[in-house]
């Protein structure tokens, strides 16, 4: 997909991070856009800097099947058709793998897994029908590919994000379909991520936190904010891929040097390697809990 003018960009997660990136530089390509997010000012906030481009905004729980399914509509509704998708909001969750609640795991995998399997299954049946070239970007994580402690649930959320995506290639290559796919897999980037509890609902709150999921917020918010690529180069990257048609946007190259461990690791049958190897500075360490 090279030629974006007059074409329709889905963004989900949109108000804030690399969802407001793509929807910045989408506009600037003269796309037409439909804005989703849970969070209502920070929708409206960009809803109203890109007002001169007429969006559609609409306020979604990504993670509910009906709510997606409405949004799908009104977007066909209203543009007639969909062109570039981006699969984008996530929340994450960390902590002791055992410590996490069934709070955690349905509301990381509502947010990171669920709203990518409904925009699948929503938008790819009508952009085959359409017949032009279209695109679909999931947003993953380098997450997706290793398995660093403290980071379990969300760990779990991206690596089904990442084998989702190489599927998802796989089955509209057997179909002939004309829809290209990008997998992005960041690591860490100032977007708001860390924040992520600001929209949970109260239906997953957890009633208490324990000592190692306090550490591992603490860790995620220093690591985000100590990011040195932000998410307008992030988004930057990713159209590049499209472009191109590349399917593994990988944004930090220096994490391939992880990325090859463990797959060494998998090739040789040896025990998993600490995958901070190569970025202690980063690393969790045990404070005792």
């Amino acid at each position: 997909m090279k030629d974006f003018a007059g074409k329709v960009a889905v963004i989900t997660g949109a108000g804030s991070g690399f969802g407001r990136e793509f929807a910045r530089l989408a506009a600037g390509l003269g796309m037409k856009l439909a804005l989703v997010d849970i969070q209502e000012d920070a929708l409206a906030a960009i809803e109203a800097e890109l007002q001169a481009h007429a969006p559609l905004a609409l306020r979604v729980d990504v993670a509910k099947a009906d709510e997606m399914a409405a949004m799908a509509d009104a977007v066909f509704a209203h543009f007639g058709a969909a062109h570039l998708l981006f699969n984008n909001a996530g929340v994450g969750a960390g902590g002791l793998i055992w410590e996490n609640s069934v709070a955690d795991w349905e509301w990381v995998l509502g947010v990171n897994v669920w709203s990518v399997i409904h925009g699948i299954r929503l938008f790819v049946p009508r952009m085959i029908a359409q017949g032009d070239g279209c695109h679909i970007v999931n947003t993953a994580s380098v997450a997706g590919l290793l398995s660093a402690q403290m980071m379990g649930v969300y760990n779990v959320s991206k690596h089904s994000v990442v084998t989702i995506s190489e599927t998802l290639f796989q089955d509209l290559r057997l179909a002939k379909a004309n829809i290209g796919v990008t997998v992005l897999c960041p690591a860490f980037v100032p977007t708001g991520i860390a924040e992520a509890e600001r929209n949970r609902p109260a239906a997953f709150a957890n009633a208490t936190e324990t000592e190692s999921q306090k550490f591992a917020a603490a860790q995620s918010k220093k690591a985000v904010s100590s990011g040195r690529i932000t998410a307008p180069q992030v988004a930057a990257q990713v159209f590049d891929c499209i472009r191109e048609g590349k399917f593994y946007c990988l944004t930090h190259p220096k994490i391939l040097g992880s990325v090859e461990l463990r797959l060494q690791d998998i090739l040789q049958q040896r025990n998993p390697t600490d995958p901070f190897s190569y970025k202690p500075d980063v690393a969790p360490a045990s404070t005792g809990f």
